[in-house]
């Protein structure tokens, strides 16, 4: 069984998603709720396959002091998002992430569980892949049996999913080109490497513009839509129309 770990920190303005902010006609604030719709929709995925369910949070002490907030702890903070996101809270670890760097944050919790834990695989992944569905977790679970290393590539070279039988160097493995980038440490590691589905991720308005017109679309064709993602999109009013140059431009209905 794969144990999936969340890597999350606190959905708060100017934290979360800050370059969406900037690329997009959302404020900080609605970057900030959107994060947590997203990872609302994570978390019950992850839930919901055969996985378990790792949440691994940033404690204040990691976090920049602008972002730390007196009246709740980053940890109070994502339990309490977990606890109204999932059927069953009780049943998901927390644990807090460690390491200065997503690369270390990322590859200590990686290394913990095949090392320390012995688990027979175990994946990271961030929370803003608000298409990350059951049926995709249990893919790369599956493809992990006969693959040392499974990724889920993204746009712009990222990774919505980053899956391991053994640990590999993480010391800077997520730099972008993600997917370049780990496929060399899988390589120099001697690991086979999996693919699964693309799947776009969200950290820029143009990205933005990718989710709101493929919820939409998949309203139109009767699909299952991330749910608390698609709702943020509706309650915003977010649609995509082309612009004077036949460019798609997000906007506000």
């Amino acid at each position: 069984m794969t144990v999936v770990a969340v890597l999350a920190d606190p959905p708060r303005p100017g934290l979360a998603l800050p370059q969406l902010a900037e690329t997009s006609p959302l404020s900080e604030a609605e970057a900030a709720t959107l994060a947590e719709a997203m990872l609302r929709d994570t978390l019950r995925a992850v839930e919901r396959s055969g996985g378990d369910l790792l949440v691994n949070y940033r404690p204040d002490e990691a976090l920049p002091d602008a972002h730390v907030d007196p009246d709740q702890s980053a940890e109070e903070a994502i339990r309490g998002l977990a606890d109204e996101a999932l059927d069953a809270p009780d049943a998901a670890r927390f644990e807090v992430q460690v390491g200065s760097t997503f690369d270390a944050r990322a590859g200590n919790t990686l290394t913990h569980l095949l090392r320390e834990e012995g688990v027979q695989s175990a994946a990271v992944v961030r929370g803003d892949a608000p298409f990350l569905l059951r049926s995709t977790v249990d893919s790369a679970a599956m493809k992990l049996r006969t693959n040392g290393v499974v990724l889920g590539p993204s746009t712009d070279g990222r990774v919505y999913f980053a899956g391991f039988r053994e640990p590999v160097d993480y010391d800077g493995a997520f730099a972008l080109p993600e997917m370049e980038t780990l496929v060399d440490r899988a390589n120099d590691a001697g690991r086979d490497v999996g693919f699964i589905g693309m799947q776009p991720t969200v950290r820029t308005g143009e990205d933005l513009t990718t989710l709101v017109s493929s919820i939409r679309a998949r309203w139109q064709a009767d699909r299952v839509v991330p749910a608390h993602t698609a709702e943020f999109v509706v309650e915003t009013g977010l649609a995509v129309v082309a612009d004077d140059d036949g460019e798609p431009t997000l906007v506000r209905e």
